[in-house]
């Protein structure tokens, strides 16, 4: 097989400009919806992309843990590559891609963290598992074996026993949009994209070339 003659064409559905809300937060919303209720594996995955000072880029998969008028919020360590490089360039770019559903949404705008009271209840919500692993991992660091982890998370567990603090080093970032794309997979590679800048108190919504 010649990955260059691997293809799809893209059929199931249609994006147009009287569809579509004009709030592009409401149109993030229904897709989401759309595809948790049509089952897609793990639709709340969305890639993270940051910039370093040496102006190379990286990307890498979380999860959304919360969204609404004020932004797109995920959880993470502070001390991670990510957590580094927003220090440095406090904005991303995040990617939705729902494969079955022929969907893709690119959200850019500035990163914040959240406050310690939303990181502190999202922290406790958290299986007990993973509140320890949150303090075994020295996410990003170079480390010599999975013995590291399995170690650290065994003084942590007999440390906390079943109430683990949230770690100074750990908490939620809220990406503040200011452009969104909504994609939609068409036949004959002429997809529908849809972008959303915001100018002033309102959204612009216009068609792109795919």
């Amino acid at each position: 097989m010649n990955i260059a003659d691997l293809r799809k064409s893209y059929e199931k559905a249609e994006l147009n400009e009287n569809a579509s809300h004009a709030d592009p937060l409401k149109q993030f919303e229904q897709w989401l919806q759309e595809a948790i209720a049509s089952e897609v594996p793990e639709p709340n995955a969305m890639t993270v992309a940051t910039v370093g000072s040496d102006m190379r880029p990286s990307t890498r998969v979380v999860l959304i843990k919360g969204y609404d008028e004020r932004g797109i919020v995920w959880y993470t360590n502070y001390e991670s590559q990510k957590g580094r490089e927003l220090a440095g360039n406090p904005f991303a770019a995040l990617q939705f891609h729902w494969v079955e559903l022929e969907r893709v949404v690119r959200i850019e705008g500035r990163v914040e963290k959240v406050s310690d009271a939303e990181s502190d209840a999202y922290f406790h919500s958290r299986p007990l598992d993973s509140r320890i692993g949150a303090w075994a991992s020295p996410q990003s660091q170079v480390i010599d074996s999975r013995t590291v982890l399995v170690t650290n998370a065994a003084k942590y567990a007999a440390q906390f026993m079943l109430k683990p603090p949230r770690p100074p080093h750990w908490g939620g970032y809220r990406l503040v949009p200011d452009e969104w794309q909504f994609w939609q997979g068409r036949k004959s590679r002429l997809h529908d994209r849809l972008r959303y800048t915001q100018t002033g108190e309102q959204w612009l919504r216009e068609r792109l070339a795919p």
